[in-house]
């Protein structure tokens, strides 16, 4: 006899289950999903339990992981602008800014670790399911599921360039005498690159599994880190530095430009957010112990961590070098051209080396959203878990498909500014206004005008930075090679 039962849910669609024989069968499934309810001891799946997805498969996470993931996506080589800021906004100003940034963007954290368990019984452990929760199903989704992917996936396709780039640096500079035989193209260095992020990825099914390789990324990215700014003061200051804003733009139209492109380095210098409830949903909860004390103590612990290494690079990066940083090149070319004639090529080459491996390792947290999210619309499809070959196809391809885009769209790091400033929001003004949404404060308290206004404000910045970059991309012209990497 075949022990099945065909039911119409919500959606008006026919699911065929099975009914379990065994009673231990059927209350080992209750206890294991609060998604499944029992009615006349039938089981009813209503949703996909959260162990079928890679963000929540496993919680066995700590305040120790919870440091590594975050200090692994949040240092990148978008640090190394930020030198580059204080060209424009000189001493004060740069200083005052990074640090105000900074407290801002620590606050709205602290914001997104407090709502992860702002309703008893219930962990938003995406952004995505923050923001339906704030907002509503379809302005939640409105606001939240574009912005989330798109910057999931073009933090990807910036690490492939940039990861491919260091590569390439890197073998220029370690194998001098044998790159003019048969170098590799810039494409081929991307290929290399997405097929050792996608291998790693292949035996990291969760993003708990990833633990050990955020600690590698997380160290990598505060040794490099580290290593620039000591040997920036051991080599001393550059001849005929100039510290003088005003002697870097000519034009009072040039310097409102340049002061909204230098607001624009610092606000994406920190990125992150769109993670942080995904981390925190790697950590187990319990009445005596929940997710949200452990989740503070890793986030002030990387923080702590990402400050000694934000602060001293743009510090003493803009006291190196002045207005003699490189404006129109990438950070990465303007290291190995100044540093090339004045450090050992070991030294550089170890740099390079911890930046791809940062790289990589970076790659794989923000992946995993992507995954998360495609093996969730499986799951809706097909009523079941996505199965291990599966798994690893859609890794696969979505490592194809960050190839193509790198190689299409090589010149992207230029329209980085362009790229964060659409989804700066999730940093600065969504957290704010979700706050307000879920708690409900009373309206013209001190928290709830603290809120607005952030809110507001991290809106507004969103829209400076893009327009800033806009501003500054048709002054100084965009050099589209299109699929032609160099």
């Amino acid at each position: 006899m075949d022990n099945r039962i065909h039911i119409l849910n919500d959606e008006d669609e026919i699911v065929s289950m099975r009914i379990p024989d065994d009673k231990h069968t059927i209350t080992s499934e209750i206890e294991r999903s609060n998604s499944k309810e029992e009615h006349n001891g039938i089981i009813i799946n209503q949703s996909p339990p959260d162990d079928w997805f890679p963000i929540t498969q496993s919680i066995r996470g700590n305040s120790w992981t919870a440091t590594f993931h975050l200090i692994s996506s949040g240092i990148g080589i978008q640090t190394l602008s930020l030198p580059l800021a204080f060209v424009f906004l000189g001493w004060f100003w740069g200083i005052f800014c990074l640090s105000v940034t900074f407290i801002w963007q620590l606050y709205t954290i602290g914001l997104l670790v407090s709502l992860h368990e702002s309703v008893p019984g219930t962990r938003y452990s995406r952004y995505l399911q923050l923001s339906v929760a704030a907002f509503g199903v379809k302005m939640g989704k409105l606001f939240a599921l574009f912005p989330v992917m798109y910057l999931s996936g073009g933090t990807c396709v910036l690490l492939t360039i940039s990861g491919g780039g260091a590569m390439k640096l890197f073998y220029r500079i370690m194998c001098d005498d044998c790159s003019s035989k048969n170098p590799l193209t810039t494409t081929q260095w991307f290929l290399v690159f997405v097929c050792l992020a996608i291998f790693v990825s292949l035996f990291c099914p969760n993003l708990h599994s990833v633990s050990l390789v955020s600690f590698l990324g997380a160290v990598m990215a505060v040794s490099y880190c580290t290593i620039l700014w000591i040997l920036f003061v051991a080599k001393g200051r550059a001849d005929d530095v100039v510290y003088d804003p005003s002697e870097a733009v000519s034009s009072d139209a040039g310097r409102a430009r340049s002061i909204l492109y230098a607001l624009g380095l610092i606000a994406v210098a920190f990125r992150g957010h769109n993670v942080v409830l995904e981390i925190q949903g790697t950590i187990p909860s319990t009445p005596n112990r929940s997710s949200t004390k452990v989740m503070r103590k890793g986030v002030v612990a990387s923080y702590l961590i990402i400050a000694m290494c934000f602060f001293p690079v743009a510090i003493v990066g803009y006291w190196a070098f002045g207005n003699k940083i490189p404006v129109t090149t990438g950070m990465l070319i303007a290291l190995s051209k100044t540093l090339h004639h004045q450090t050992s090529k070991p030294l550089l080459g170890l740099i390079y080396a911890q930046v791809i491996i940062s790289c990589i390792t970076a790659f794989q947290i923000y992946s995993m959203v992507v995954f998360d999210n495609l093996e969730r619309a499986y799951a809706k499809i097909k009523h079941q878990e996505c199965p291990n070959l599966i798994r690893k196809g859609i890794r696969i391809l979505y490592g194809g498909f960050t190839f193509f885009i790198s190689v299409a769209f090589p010149f992207l790091p230029s329209l980085a500014l362009l790229i964060g400033g659409i989804a700066l929001h999730l940093t600065f003004g969504y957290p704010c206004l979700m706050w307000i949404a879920i708690k409900k404060p009373p309206t013209k308290s001190l928290r709830w005008w603290v809120n607005i206004v952030l809110g507001c404000l991290g809106t507004g910045l969103s829209l400076l930075v893009i327009v800033g970059a806009v501003w500054n991309l048709v002054c100084r012209g965009l050099d589209a090679n299109f699929f032609h990497p160099r």
